[in-house]
């Protein structure tokens, strides 16, 4: 039996990060902390025609934004072409594998001749060898494909960690490609020597390889190798109950990134995609591998739902540490054009704000009002603002004027004018708001005008009334 736990994760570069496939990275690197053991990540690179390098940058930025550190990798597949090849004529040697001429005219034949007769197409062994078999002659100008010889009779029975027992008859299963006319070895090929190689213990992958799973284990018996355990994950959906994709909105890790989402929120919400402990929500990621297990997975799909990620988010926004979330929204301050070395230190606005904020995308636009002063629209101040309470509003600058300059000082002089020209308090808090900020929406107005600061409230009040009383 394997002594140390190594997983994988092997995504193919044809497109970003999504979000399944970093919810299956954090389950194999979760089962793999939660053991004490390795971690590996793998680059299934040899689709050629589909495979980018800057899908490669992709998967590197959004693992190292997740915090998903791997202990080896990555490993790039066409960088072990020569191993491939290796083992491949180890196996033709060996009468494991086979050259097949067939041409894919001839497939197509052979195929449309089994649905006529109500048989699932499939490949007919022609070209593979058996005692006593007389083969076609080789064709001189076919380049052939390497087939695997798979079992005939009996079946590939494993225990999935996730879904239970799963038993494949080896009759459902043909003679697979292994390599291709110009010599490259095939995707299934790939991932066994791999796994092999790397001494994969625990394959952790989505439920769509499950078909893949009786081939590969043929493939790893014929070499003589020891089976990892498989744990196949069921898919995400979208709210609709859709395979979740890209009209299901945001998909790709570093979207979520862009859209102002903390990488611990988005991986606490992963976590409890279809797996649980408990009725806990929020936890750390410490927390998440030292609870983990394959067996609490879920084995129907999981439904992904916006605004309980946004929720979660809000959550993580609110405990955040100060100067860390200062940190964090400093490139989306700077996406909304704003210098923080023009106003309140950041901190203090980050401290103020983050109680309202979902997202840091959020958490920016309200912070534009003590960084980029816009004033009111006459239409919006004349809407919140009779003449009735323009007296109040010389009257509180007069006050606001003498004050030593501490939030509780604010408020007790609004709520002193409120009371004095009898008042309520939006009537006059409105009007100062819009007058100071140009929005009608901040926070409490005693700490925004604290942030603002005294000679920049003092002049705009001033302006404004001026403007009003003129």
């Amino acid at each position: 039996m394997h002594s140390v736990v190594r997983t994988r994760f092997a995504p193919s570069p044809t497109g970003y990060l999504h979000i399944g496939g970093a919810r299956t990275a954090l389950f194999a690197w979760a089962y793999a902390r939660h053991h004490h053991g390795t971690f590996v990540l793998r680059i299934e690179d040899t689709d050629l025609e589909r495979s980018t390098p800057e899908s490669v940058q992709a998967i590197l930025d959004g693992m190292r934004w997740l915090g998903l550190d791997y202990d080896e990798g990555p490993f790039y597949q066409m960088q072990r072409m020569p191993r491939y090849k290796e083992v491949l004529a180890q196996m033709l040697a060996q009468g494991q594998a086979y050259y097949c001429y067939a041409t894919p005219q001839e497939l197509d034949s052979m195929r449309e001749n089994q649905r006529a007769a109500g048989l699932k197409p499939r490949y007919d062994g022609r070209w593979r060898p058996e005692t006593g078999k007389t083969l076609p002659s080789v064709p001189a100008d076919i380049q052939p494909v390497i087939r695997f010889k798979n079992p005939q009779d009996g079946a590939v029975v494993w225990h999935d960690l996730v879904k239970g027992n799963i038993r494949i008859s080896n009759e459902e299963l043909d003679d697979l490609i292994i390599a291709r006319s110009d010599g490259t070895p095939t995707y299934n090929f790939c991932v066994v020597v791999d796994d092999w190689d790397m001494r994969i213990t625990h394959v952790i992958r989505g439920d769509d390889h499950v078909n893949n799973t009786p081939r590969q284990i043929n493939i790893l018996k014929a070499l003589g190798a020891e089976l990892p355990h498989y744990a196949h994950v069921p898919m995400i959906l979208g709210e609709d109950g859709e395979r979740l994709s890209k009209r299901h909105g945001a998909v790709s890790v570093l979207q979520y990134q862009q859209e102002g989402f903390l990488p611990a929120a988005l991986l606490n919400y992963l976590a409890r995609l279809g797996w649980s402990h408990g009725d806990d929500e929020l936890f750390s990621l410490q927390q998440f591998a030292d609870w983990f297990a394959l067996e609490a997975i879920n084995r129907a799909p999981a439904k992904f739902n916006t605004d309980k990620l946004r929720w979660l988010n809000q959550q993580y926004i609110k405990a955040a540490d100060v100067s860390q979330l200062a940190e964090a929204l400093t490139p989306f301050l700077a996406t909304e054009g704003l210098n923080t070395q023009q106003g309140p230190v950041l901190t203090d606005v980050v401290h103020l704000l983050r109680e309202r904020a979902e997202t840091l995308v959020d958490l920016a636009r309200q912070a534009r009002i003590f960084y980029h002063y816009q004033p009111p629209e006459a239409d919006a101040l004349a809407a919140h603002l009779d003449l009735a309470v323009l007296p109040a509003l010389q009257d509180i600058t007069r006050r606001l004027a003498t004050l030593s300059w501490q939030p509780e000082n604010i408020h007790d002089a609004i709520k002193s004018c409120v009371t004095q020209f009898g008042l309520k308090m939006p009537k006059l808090a409105m009007p100062l708001r819009l007058m100071t900020t140009g929005t009608a929406h901040t926070p409490s107005i005693d700490k925004t005008l604290f942030l603002i600061g005294k000679d920049t409230v003092l002049q705009r009040l001033r302006e404004q009334t001026d403007k009003i009383a003129g």
